[in-house]
């Protein structure tokens, strides 16, 4: 007699979230043990990888990623050739990080991102065109900023769209405050600009008010307000949906000033 009993199902074995998804590729959490309790300005993002952007980790990673561990100081010179390096804080899907590094040859960016699939997108993109100035990063950025980049080292650093966090409660969130700018400022050579685009409002102003009160930076508008976008910033495909919706975008172009040597009597 023919048994029709289903056999017992038996259930894959759950992944160790601390190895990579990707052998040889970014690891879920670079800094491990270095991780302070503090707020976060980022909320890391599950979704799905291609598989070209799969191959591309695997592949690409071990030449042209970085991991933000807190542990070892980046020689940047090193690892871009003597080029000139701008940081960018949040690239997305790297399309516009693509087109910035295609447009200019001489200056390395350094693109930090915790988003797995942007990570691929990006390394493929790279090898696809051929941009031997680009490096991906893996992690926090403050803890890069602090730990892991020499004081002075840095010729620009870009942020375009950080997460607003549109919520009062969610406010204390947002990247840019005045304790980030202080530290950034510690990374930036004098006269490096810092770019900063966003499409809402009330964050744009926080941006403003924060910036303009900063010491360690000046505005380069005359008027003190708001800059045209550059050319050099590419209209992203987030940016034109935003734009389709009716939102303002706002670019805030400062410079790191020189430090004033203390008055002597």
């Amino acid at each position: 007699m023919k048994n029709n009993t289903p056999a017992p199902s038996v259930a894959a074995p759950a992944r160790d979230r601390s190895l990579p998804r990707f052998p040889g590729g970014p690891v879920a959490d670079p800094a491990g043990s270095h991780h302070e309790r503090r707020i976060r300005s980022f909320q890391p993002r599950r979704s799905r990888v291609t598989t070209g952007q799969g191959d591309a980790l695997q592949r690409l990673w071990p030449l042209w990623g970085i991991e933000i561990d807190g542990r070892d100081g980046l020689d940047l010179p090193r690892l871009f050739d003597g080029l000139p390096v701008v940081l960018e804080i949040g690239f997305g899907m790297g399309e516009a990080t693509a087109q910035m590094a295609a447009a200019d040859p001489g200056t390395g960016i350094l693109a930090v991102d915790v988003h797995t699939p942007g990570q691929g997108n990006l390394l493929g993109l790279a090898e696809r065109n051929g941009l031997s100035n680009v490096r991906v990063a893996n992690g926090d950025a403050i803890i890069l900023l602090r730990e892991m980049l020499p004081p002075a080292s840095l010729d620009g650093l870009r942020i375009y769209f950080p997460d607003p966090w549109p919520k009062k409660r969610h406010h204390k969130r947002r990247l840019i405050q005045t304790e980030f700018l202080t530290l950034a400022a510690g990374a930036l050579k004098p006269g490096a600009v810092l770019h900063c685009a966003t499409d809402w409002e009330p964050y744009a102003e926080q941006m403003l008010d924060v910036l303009s009160a900063h010491p360690d930076f000046g505005n380069t508008q005359d008027d003190g307000g708001y800059a045209p976008r550059p050319a050099f910033r590419p209209l992203t495909r987030f940016e034109g949906q935003g734009l389709n919706k009716g939102h303002v975008v706002h670019d805030l172009l400062f410079r790191r000033v020189e430090a004033t040597a203390p008055d002597t009597v």
